[in-house]
Order: structure tokens, then sequence, then C-alpha cells
């Protein structure tokens, strides 16, 4: 399936869960402010996700005299694809992802910890994957279901703070009000962690064949693994998909919505690639 069909998909089960959260939070005009509100986030999230997660993360655009530019520069002639703006995140966790709509509007972002940590070959090995990304036009879908989610989750919050359900006239519904809190931000997650478990095999392979070798990212991912245990990163889960590595926090994800493979095996199939 590819990542056109994937992002139509992704919309419209999102879409339909905001409706569902209009339409048990406020009946019949519940669910067309739902619907008015969905066609405005998805508008939002495609031309304006990539700005909306970089300033979740407080990320600062590099110029020509950065490392990371460089490194990125390089390995964007490389993979034949155009420069994409390059951006350090103030955080000491070790992590990086890449983000827009196009590889004509992309961006690299890596945090201050993975810059300390990486050699000059695995963070070569890094950028390389998150170019991967944008070669095969990930950075669209992950960036739409990173917003959408967002949006799902404080409304969800909001629904828990204020309350709900219908109309005096129709009497409240104290059931569909418990299913917007707890299940509608599960099933975006459930949503994310579905379409961006398996891209990231793809996004190693291709990263590797941009930077001609798998042992910078095999090396890489291994630190990166180990240092973010010891350093969390405290990101927002509706962006944890987006990270090279799972980002770890002091909240526990079950496995079921690990929006990552496992480390070992993404290093298990980098190694039997060559």
């Amino acid at each position: 399936m590819n990542n056109v069909l994937k992002t139509a998909l992704l919309l419209g089960a999102l879409t339909a869960l905001l409706m569902f959260i209009g339409e048990a939070l406020g009946g019949g005009q519940g669910l067309i402010v739902g619907f008015f509100f969905a066609v405005v986030m998805n508008f939002g999230s495609y031309w304006f996700s990539d700005k909306i997660v970089l300033s979740m993360y407080r990320a600062r655009e590099v110029g020509p005299d950065n490392r990371l530019y460089q490194i990125v520069q390089r390995l964007a002639a490389r993979a034949g694809l155009p420069m994409p703006k390059v951006y350090v995140i103030p955080e000491a966790s070790p992590n990086a992802f890449a983000t827009g709509r196009s590889p004509e509007h992309a961006a690299v972002a890596a945090t201050e910890g993975i810059l300390q940590i990486l050699s000059e070959e695995e963070l070569e090995g890094v950028i390389a994957h998150e170019l991967a990304h944008v070669k095969h036009r990930d950075i669209l879908i992950s960036s739409i279901a990173a917003t959408l989610a967002a949006a799902i989750m404080m409304i969800s919050r909001f629904a828990m703070f204020f309350g709900g359900g219908r109309d005096d006239r129709e009497g409240a519904n104290p059931v569909a009000l418990i299913a917007t809190i707890i299940l509608a931000p599960v099933a975006a997650m459930l949503i994310q962690a579905a379409i961006s478990r398996s891209r990231e095999y793809g996004a190693d392979a291709g990263g590797a064949a941009i930077a001609g070798h798998p042992q910078g990212l095999v090396s890489a991912l291994k630190k990166i693994e180990s240092a973010s245990r010891m350093v969390p990163l405290d990101a927002n889960p509706a962006t944890a998909h987006m990270f090279i590595v799972k980002p770890f926090s002091a909240q526990s994800l079950f496995g079921l919505f690990s929006t990552h493979p496992p480390t070992e095996k993404r290093i298990r199939a980098l190694l039997q690639q060559g």
C-alpha cells in the first residue's frame, strides 16, 4: 500500500474518530462540529504539521556552519534529494526525526544529546535513516498522524475536565463520555503504531544504502537505545513514532502501543543486509 493511500486512510480514520467524539459529547450538533473540526485539522496538518511538531520541541534552525547541517547536506546530495531544513532540539536525550509534507518541504531535526554521543560515522547512519524517510515519503503521514493524534488526545482531556454527554433534552450519556475519554486516544495511538512500525525497517535499509554501509546505523541504534534509557526524553506521546528510536519516559508504554520494532530486530535485519 503506497503512502498516498495510507495518508488518505489515516485522515479518514481520524476524521471518523473526531466525529465520534463530537457526537458522543454533543449529539447531532457535536457531530457537525466534529466534522468541521476534522476538516480544519486535516487542512492544517497537511500544510503546517512540520512547524507544529518542531515547535513542540523548541527546535532551532541551523545553517551551513553547523556540523549537523554539513552532514545532512552531504548525504542529501548523495541520495539525490533537495536540501532539507536542519534543526537542533535543546534536549540531552539522544534522538532524531524528519518531518515535512514532501522531499521539497522537508526538515531533519536532531537533539543536542545525539550530537554529543555519536561519532561522525554513527551520526551519518542516523541522518541517512531520516533521509530515507524523506525519500520514501513517510514524513507526511508521520507528521499528520502526530498532529491529529495530539488533537484527539487534547479533546479527550478537555472532555475529562469539563464533562460532556448530550444536551439536557436527550439526557446525559456517561458511557459515551467514558468511551470518548478512554478509547479515542487509544484508537488514535493504535492507528499511529500500525502505520509506523513497518516503515522503520524500510528506512533502516534505505539509510544503510545512502550511507554506503549499515555499520554506522547499527552502532548508533545501540548507543541511542542505551543512552535514552539513562536520559529519557519528555516526548509528547503523539509524536513518539517520529523519532529514530522510541523515546523513553517515566510513562511506560505496553508493547501494543509501541511505535517502533524492537531495536534488536532492527539491528539483526541491518546486519543481514550486509
